[in-house]
């Protein structure tokens, strides 16, 4: 009897650990290869990426810096100095990822050509041992792995996602052949040895995740896992973070993962381990890195990231201070850190299924992330600040250089964050006029999206399946479009919506279901069947909690996922002399900034200004004009605010 006893509790203790275990993996994304861009808004910068980003990030890494040429010294085995810094290796690869992603977008036989030049110089650099960094090949090979705050696994990571996404648009294998060289050096090295390494720079943990899902090789899930289980051993302090950027938690190294509860250092460095750790729960079934994640997701989101979904105000630590800290004018908010945002906010929907993620997601792509490229596409911005008195301007490239081949990454592969898939489901995240193709079960389904989104909230939808067949269409309901500007209550609207969300299929009101902030549509679909679903654009007025001291006394305006900024270019030269009304009437009109079509917001608001002869300060009231944040610092040098003031002790007035 105690037998059967025992055997029953270990059958329900197994399968409530199997239930809980399997309740994690909830969505698989649909890669940018499976998925082709037609949309108004992205398809622009698509083609920009790859016919000027990408050629100024040619010209920088092979006639400006000597990032080329230290690769070509080492494969022709030369004995001269390395030029630049010990980690510029990774921006070699960054743009090699961002190639491959345009090559999937616009085929360029010249550029693929470039792309192809490199990696022959790359795997000529490489060692016979598979070890792979010119910085040391070219310094002194005795030193390698000596110091773990060189970042030689994060240049590691960087190229394994560069090979990884090379072979997925040309099916080339040489680069991602580099790669693996280079992953089973690392993990014959360390893992096996069980040898104690703290990566210094996070980066290779979610790479090594790629690599296992291309070459279904465990041994890379296994070391990523190893490697993200080393952090708050112990192993980094006196070697690594004593006395830098106030010890271990700036390269979250003080404690386990697993253990940790609150952001802390360098916000990239957060943004890398975080996807990495959700990629590996997912693949290993893993809540407690999940349990972890999700504290520290809402320690960012509700306490630690800008309206724009910025993260890290702090420029010192480049990244995060104290909770509540979000100066505007200082804002560090580095470009690179949101495209962290987006990777980490995917992995957590895919792990939960819940649009909250794709929230911030959405919030740090349009705003934050996209910011840090210029409408032109070849000037840059490093940090994102929320508010300028004129001295920001962009440049064309930085001594390090992450941002601007890491923007491209992210802008070439949007087509990553557009679909999700489940079993007999659809899940549509983003509003990108797009086309993929399922498959449900047997049943090849098409699918085609167009919209004029951000510009209006209409989306269209068409569904083509070969044959009769029943699936759940998930449409994402944005929290914006309800009464919740971002996840949490750190902003809330100002104003009550009067817009609704609809939605039609053939034209008609159908019955769906609500869950985890999804429409679900759950029906037997043929082909030729359209959805259009319309969502509410809004002007609205945002707030901060009190505790964020920088906003005390100030709004935001947001229109559908866009934050929204004055600047004083449009505005008679100057961003700091204006009040905003208790009342303010908003009109949207169609305005250009530069070539970029784009929807203002005209306001009727008190403008300040000194009188022609000095005596006195005079209120004018007028339109000011208020634009998208991300196309901000595109004409020039000038003041921009996106917190607008509402009371007179805030406003800056010019003598």
């Amino acid at each position: 009897m105690k037998i059967k006893i025992l055997f029953f509790a270990l059958f329900i203790i197994f399968r409530f650990s199997a239930m809980a275990q399997s309740s994690l993996v909830q969505l698989e994304p649909v890669s940018f290869s499976q998925v082709t861009i037609t949309d108004t808004f992205w398809k622009p910068k698509l083609d920009m990426i790859a016919s000027t980003t990408l050629q100024a990030c040619i010209h920088q890494t092979e006639e400006v810096t000597g990032r080329i040429r230290n690769f070509r010294n080492v494969a022709g085995k030369k004995s001269v100095p390395h030029e630049g810094i010990y980690y510029d290796d990774s921006d070699v690869y960054k743009a090699l990822e961002a190639i491959a992603y345009s090559l999937k977008n616009k085929p360029d036989t010249a550029l693929e050509k470039k792309a192809d030049e490199w990696i022959e110089l790359i795997a000529a650099a490489q060692e016979t041992d598979g070890y792979l960094n010119t910085y040391y090949s070219l310094t002194g090979l005795e030193n390698r792995w000596s110091d773990m705050s060189q970042h030689e696994a994060y240049c590691a990571g960087h190229l394994i996602e560069a090979g990884v996404a090379y072979f997925q648009t040309t099916g080339k294998r040489k680069l991602l052949d580099v790669s693996i060289r280079k992953a089973d050096h690392i993990n014959q090295n360390f893992r096996e040895k069980n040898v104690p390494w703290v990566t210094g720079h996070q980066g290779i943990e979610l790479a090594l995740v790629k690599l296992y899902k291309v070459t279904d090789n465990k041994n890379y899930l296994d070391l990523s896992d190893w490697l993200l289980d080393q952090r708050g051993r112990g192993h980094g302090v006196g070697a690594i973070w004593n006395g830098f950027h106030g010890g271990p938690p700036y390269a979250q190294d003080d404690i386990p993962v697993k253990e940790q509860k609150e952001i802390t250092g360098h916000a990239v460095r957060a943004m890398y381990l975080y996807t990495g750790a959700a990629d590996v729960a997912a693949a290993k079934k893993d809540d407690g890195y999940m349990n972890a994640m999700k504290t520290v997701w809402e320690d960012v989101v509700f306490r630690n990231m800008y309206i724009t979904g910025g993260i890290g105000s702090s420029g010192s630590n480049e990244g995060f201070s104290l909770d509540y800290d979000l100066p505007n004018e200082s804002a560090y908010s580095e470009t690179c850190a949101s495209v962290g945002m987006v990777f980490w906010n995917q992995r957590m929907n895919s792990l939960e299924g819940d649009s909250k993620y794709i929230d911030v997601l959405e919030r740090s792509l349009y705003n934050a992330a996209l910011d840090g490229l210029s409408l032109n596409g070849s000037h840059f911005f490093y940090g994102n600040p929320l508010a300028s008195n004129g001295q920001h301007a962009r440049r064309e490239w930085f001594g390090t250089a992450c941002c601007p081949s890491n923007i491209s990454r992210l802008v070439a592969s949007v087509g990553d964050y557009i679909y999700a898939k489940s079993e007999n489901s659809i899940w549509v995240n983003l509003f990108i006029g797009s086309n993929s193709i399922f498959h449900i079960g047997n049943v090849e389904v098409p699918i085609e999206m167009t919209t004029n989104y951000p510009l209006d909230g209409v989306v269209h939808i068409t569904m083509n399946p070969t044959q009769k067949i029943k699936y759940s269409l998930n449409l994402r309901l944005p929290g914006w479009a309800k009464e919740e500007p971002v996840p949490g209550d750190l902003y809330r609207y100002k104003d009550q919506s009067s817009g609704k969300f609809n939605v039609l299929v053939n034209g008609k009101s159908i019955n769906y279901n609500e869950k985890n902030g999804y429409i679900i549509i759950d029906r037997e679909w043929k082909k030729g069947d359209k959805i259009q679903y319309t969502l509410p654009m809004e002007v609205k007025r945002v707030v901060s909690r009190d505790e964020v001291s920088a906003n005390k006394d100030r709004i935001a305006i947001q229109r559908g996922p866009l934050v929204y900024c004055v600047e004083g270019v449009d505005n008679d030269g100057s961003a700091w002399n204006i009040l905003m009304p208790n009342n303010p009437n908003f009109e949207v009109i169609d305005f250009n900034v530069l070539e970029e079509k784009v929807k203002a917001i005209k306001i009727d608001m008190s403008v300040f200004k000194i009188s022609d002869d000095g005596s006195k300060i005079v209120t004018e009231q007028k339109k000011v004009i208020a634009i998208p944040y991300y196309t901000w610092a595109n004409r020039g040098q000038n003041e921009m605010q996106v917190w607008l003031p509402t009371k007179i002790k805030e406003l800056k007035i010019n003598y």
